[in-house]
């Protein structure tokens, strides 16, 4: 699975012209599963997410994480993270999950993120969304998890 993580101060996910998801200072996170992903790697996934240490402290040292902090987590299907550039100008995505699998994991990590945190909100899988953000730091910080 990939991930693009990006500290916000504020996210939110619109579809033809209605919010769907947002959130407050917290992650807004580009989730793309990959063919053969599996849902050990969603579950390791967001482990790593809601422990990463990239909020300040006292001290202003990243030392806090999404849960120490209370944050939202406004979870964006991406299934263009798999895009593989090596040849061409056009990128292929023979990488990425098939729409059924890639959705079936989808939910699965959201299903799994609002058991373990209080604030998670969602983008439309599928849809065609505008993703607005006020990108904090900016903090962005690409994740992989690789089978096994």
């Amino acid at each position: 699975m990939i991930g693009l993580l990006q500290r916000v101060r504020e996210a939110r996910v619109d579809v033809d012209g209605r919010t769907v998801g947002a959130i407050g200072p917290g992650f807004l996170l580009l989730l793309c599963a990959e063919r053969g992903d599996t849902d050990t790697q969603a579950q390791r996934l967001l482990a790593k997410v809601l422990k990463l240490r990239v909020f300040a402290d006292e001290a202003g040292k990243m030392n806090r994480s999404l849960q120490d902090t209370g944050g939202g987590l406004l979870v964006v299907s991406q299934f263009t993270l798999a895009a593989d550039t090596s040849s061409g100008n056009r990128p292929g995505f023979c990488n990425a999950a098939p729409p059924e699998e890639g959705r079936r994991l989808y939910d699965h990590f959201v299903a799994l993120a609002r058991a373990a945190h209080p604030q998670v909100a969602t983008g439309e899988f599928g849809a065609d969304m505008q993703v607005h953000l006020v990108n904090d730091g900016p903090v962005t910080i690409p994740l992989r998890i690789p089978p096994g």
